[in-house]
């Protein structure tokens, strides 16, 4: 049964907000010549570890994040939830030490298996096959009844983000190849949907909050790219937090309505120099960075209001509005150690011109491949960070804590001394984002509606079971 003395909801600060990151990573077998393998088997073999001690291959780890193996045979990784932007990076960081501490005992596996190779995690979002695969957003937003038009005012904003949120790449085509912001763009069809496989939509409003249904939705943005530096990642979620909380205080927002959406994402994605402009419902046409500068404005004038002047929010403003002036004055070396596409433009135009190509050279391809490698040992961008030319915004002591501690603010850290306390007895446990129970007991499910909550003595009750069991 369901314990019945539910607490009620917190009274929450309106500025205090959940978030989620889901990367799907991109799976890849380097061997030589000897039998095919099959991208599932390798999966299976890279998660054996995982289903040894969790009995699945869809799990919840200690830190409160989820791991399984996601359509496709790619490794997926959702963090647990955080009040804190700190705190999701040091767990979006940590899901990537995570999955890459599966390689060695599934390169093992493998070679049992006959199968001597090299397996690579890539954190991007595109596979040479012209298959994407995504990293989704999530915002827990109040319940509203006019939620789709609520989340059709955002999609300007998501579709012009890009030139400062991207993670940049080589773009090949018949008549030759770019540089592009975004390699997400070209692979989005719809601007929002409830589908799941039929579609790909820059939002999906598909109804599940993971939390008390008539207070919350779950504002799921999957148009974004996997970011690989720490300060491209807090201005993604930063800047669409800052939008969304003018949106929730009812602030009338610019009319940024886009006549074509899905020209419009591409025809922005694919302007380095940030001259196109997009077309909106009332026939006027502006530039990527006119509409950026007009929601920076917009969030501005409301600073000391509706959003609280703090450290956080003034490095998110000013990173920003760098990133929109590194694409009006055509000057990257502003953000070149901040922001992913310029980070990896550099990199791609300095190797460009050491090899005296043009960026169609499958060379080049693999640069940008190895860019996104996860391995400390073998990613160009962990190379770069090793020597100082990527800006931090987490230590290396908060990723190691993130990989096994949930955070402490929210219901992140109920699951997670849960999950570590069953499997230190070895217990059977049933979890998700709103259920934990103690399999095959006859104890009740304790139902976690409020993701605001870090204390639950329902859960004392159950963690006091489990270690007297």
């Amino acid at each position: 049964m369901i314990a019945t003395d539910i607490p009620p909801p917190l009274e929450v600060d309106p500025a205090r907000r959940i978030f989620g990151l889901e990367t799907e990573f991109g799976l890849h077998l380097d061997t030589g010549a000897g039998r095919p393998v099959t991208p599932e088997e390798v999966a299976g073999h890279l998660f054996h570890s995982v289903v040894q001690w969790g009995r699945s291959s869809n799990v919840f780890l200690t830190n409160a994040s989820r791991l399984y193996i996601d359509v496709g045979a790619h490794p997926e990784y959702a963090t647990a939830e955080c009040d804190t932007l700190t705190d999701l990076i040091a767990l979006d960081k940590a899901g990537e030490r995570i999955v890459h501490d599966l390689i060695a005992r599934g390169e093992e596996r493998l070679r049992a298996a006959g199968v001597d190779g090299t397996i690579h995690l890539y954190k991007n979002n595109t596979d040479s096959a012209g298959n994407s695969y995504g990293c989704h957003e999530n915002y827990l937003v109040r319940r509203r009844a006019d939620f789709k038009a609520f989340a059709s005012a955002l999609l300007p904003f998501l579709v012009t983000r890009q030139i400062v949120t991207g993670a940049g790449c080589i773009t090949r085509t018949p008549s030759g190849a770019h540089y592009s912001f975004s390699p997400r763009a070209d692979h989005m069809w719809e601007g929002m949907s409830s589908a799941t496989t039929r579609s790909r939509p820059m939002i999906n409003t598909r109804d599940e909050p993971h939390a008390n249904a008539e207070l919350y939705r779950r504002m799921h943005v999957i148009v974004g790219d996997s970011t690989m530096a720490e300060p491209t990642t807090l201005v993604k979620m930063g800047t669409t937090d800052l939008i969304l909380r003018l949106m929730e205080a009812r602030v009338v927002m610019p009319e940024l309505t886009l006549a074509r959406e899905m020209q419009s994402i591409r025809d922005v994605a694919h302007d380095l120099p940030g001259r196109a402009t997009v077309e909106l419902a009332d026939g006027r046409h502006l530039t990527a960075v006119e509409v950026q500068q007009t929601y920076i404005d917009l969030v501005r004038s409301h600073l000391g209001g509706v959003i609280a002047v703090t450290p956080e929010v003034e490095d998110i403003l000013d990173l920003w509005q760098r990133g929109v002036d590194a694409v009006r004055t055509q000057d990257f070396s502003a953000v070149e150690t901040e922001l992913d596409w310029a980070i990896k433009h550099r990199l791609v135009m300095r190797y460009r011109d050491r090899l005296g190509c043009d960026l169609g050279d499958p060379r080049l391809a693999r640069l940008e491949l190895a860019f996104h490698d996860v391995s400390p040992d073998r990613g160009l961008y962990y190379r770069l960070q090793a020597q100082g030319l990527v800006r931090r915004i987490v230590t290396d002591a908060a990723i190691e804590r993130a990989m096994t501690t949930a955070p402490q603010t929210t219901r992140a850290r109920l699951r997670g001394q849960f999950v570590e306390r069953a499997l230190a007895v070895g217990r059977d446990f049933t979890v998700d984002w709103v259920h934990l129970k103690i399999a095959g007991s006859s104890g009740t499910t304790v139902l976690l509606k409020d993701p605001f909550r870090h204390e639950d003595a329902r859960v004392d009750t159950l963690l006091d079971a489990l270690t007297l069991a």
